[in-house]
């Protein structure tokens, strides 16, 4: 049964890693470069949306048919994804992905705290990060290989064998029975949570793109998505089964884990969207050079999340994942230093010492939140705190994009003399990444591009420094005890 958790995990953790390295590749072909982080933002945005219902759907009828449904769903967003034909079909399909990867994440982690005692957590909580740790390995080179040699859209039909392979373990596999009591499901929640996400993600994303952070259009949906959320969080203190009920935010241990999660979404989106760009195109690196900077994060993940477990059953849940978020401080820091002359391993070392600072960060936490609550709320807790971290990262995907978009827009704005007439007006280049690779019409503006490709990585670096120290204050926020909650 392991086994099958663990595959359905690595269905989700080989597409989380696999189209990193194939971005200039996606960009190269369907063209929309300011449209990129959307190929992140709206697979996590959906990801983050369904998982408080899917959590709250898993304590009604049972953990098995949410999978089911998660991984038909994903394979669907697979096939849909591998014959886009723009950047727009390819973000749609996207989005059907991440409705699929809503249930399947949470759905294993949700499993793991059903089968498994907490000492036994510490073992298998390895286990699952090293699933991170081989498709890491194997998703960027993967993600290299096929950009450079055959086509990106492979990245997505790999998904197939490994999606039905999961599908007949699970099948075979994992029984479970489930009280069947009389349920109301929170719809409306549902649509006011994903529409408020949704347009605050938009003007996010557009902002500074499409119109200008002051404009009418943008104060708009600022406005609109913000009126949504308090009208959510309204709505949930009188629904009688709320799909996110507010009890999470009201301990110190669910609250503080939350946030961890939500700061461990947005370093890791961080990293996955910007690293191969960052080595791509100021490096002058190859997508399966790029890749395998990348892996180190998630080579460092696996090997500190499998020796978590036997740190906090001596020192605590808290404490071990202090030593993970100050240590993460440290990976972030490296980054900082990091400039158009570094070396490839310079950047895989940062991503490694983050990677190590992440496992000692999330398993602890999560296995923290997991352990204060029973079987009937267990799928709501895990499923939240999965629902911060995809918030995390697809927030921290839009803010990284407008950053950087940002950057690169002031700096094509105001080009040295020499240079004006031979650049775009925008930032939204389908070469843009080629040109700092050397593949612009000359070495000046070539040299340009590269220069301004590395100073909009070193802003999103510099945005990832102050996110670990948030990081390492949520931490701060939980209980050095972990003790079952009394809820009533």
């Amino acid at each position: 049964m392991l086994a099958a958790l663990m595959l359905c995990t690595g269905l989700v953790a080989l597409d989380s890693t696999i189209i990193a390295t194939a971005v200039p590749s996606v960009v190269h072909d369907l063209g929309g470069f300011t449209q990129f982080p959307w190929l992140f933002s709206i697979y996590l945005l959906t990801q983050a949306v369904t998982v408080p219902l899917y959590g709250k759907l898993a304590d009604v009828f049972g953990r098995k048919p949410i999978m089911f449904f998660g991984i038909g769903a994903f394979l669907l967003g697979s096939v849909l994804c591998g014959a886009a034909w723009s950047m727009l079909s390819l973000i749609i399909f996207r989005a059907v992905q991440g409705v699929g990867a809503g249930a399947v994440q949470p759905m294993s982690m949700t499993m793991v705290g059903d089968m498994y005692t907490v000492e036994e957590r510490a073992r298998v909580q390895g286990y699952i990060a090293s699933v991170w740790g081989v498709a890491s390995v194997v998703g960027p080179t993967l993600g290299g290989v096929f950009s450079d040699y055959l086509s990106w859209r492979w990245i997505f039909f790999v998904n197939l064998p490994l999606g039905a392979l999961a599908a007949l373990m699970l099948a075979r596999r994992f029984n479970e029975v489930v009280e069947r009591r009389s349920h109301r499901i929170d719809y409306h929640g549902a649509v006011l949570l994903t529409a408020g996400c949704s347009l605050i993600i938009l003007g996010l994303l557009e902002g500074g793109v499409a119109w200008g952070w002051a404009s009418a259009p943008s104060l708009l949906i600022f406005a609109i998505g913000a009126v949504a959320l308090v009208v959510f969080c309204l709505l949930e203190r009188r629904a009688a089964e709320p799909i996110l009920p507010l009890w999470v935010f009201r301990h110190r241990i669910l609250t503080g884990g939350n946030l961890t999660a939500v700061v461990v979404g947005a370093v890791l989106i961080g990293l996955s969207s910007y690293v191969p760009t960052y080595a791509e195109g100021v490096l002058g690196t190859s997508a399966l050079v790029a890749g395998f900077a990348l892996a180190a994060l998630t080579v460092g993940w696996p090997i500190s999340a499998s020796q978590a477990g036997r740190v906090y059953l001596r020192i605590g849940f808290r404490d071990t994942a202090l030593i993970g978020s100050v240590v993460a401080v440290a990976g972030t820091l490296l980054c900082l230093p990091l400039g158009a002359d570094a070396k490839v391993w310079e950047v895989a070392g940062a991503c490694f010492v983050i990677g190590i600072g992440m496992g000692f960060t999330a398993s602890p936490t999560l296995v923290a939140v997991q352990s204060v609550v029973g079987w009937e709320r267990r799928g709501v807790v895990t499923g939240t705190n999965m629902f911060g971290r995809s918030l995390g990262s697809a927030v921290g995907a839009a803010v990284f994009g407008a950053i950087a978009n940002g950057t690169l827009a002031s700096r094509f704005a105001h080009p040295p003399a020499a240079l004006a007439g031979r650049l775009g007006k925008n930032v939204d280049a389908a070469s843009l990444v080629s040109a700092g690779r050397g593949g612009a019409r000359d070495a000046a503006t070539a040299a340009f591009v590269r220069t301004s490709l590395s100073q909009a990585a070193h802003n999103v670096f510099l945005t990832l420094v102050v996110l670990a120290v948030i990081g390492v204050a949520a931490v701060a926020l939980m209980p050095r005890r972990a003790e079952p909650l009394d809820l009533g």
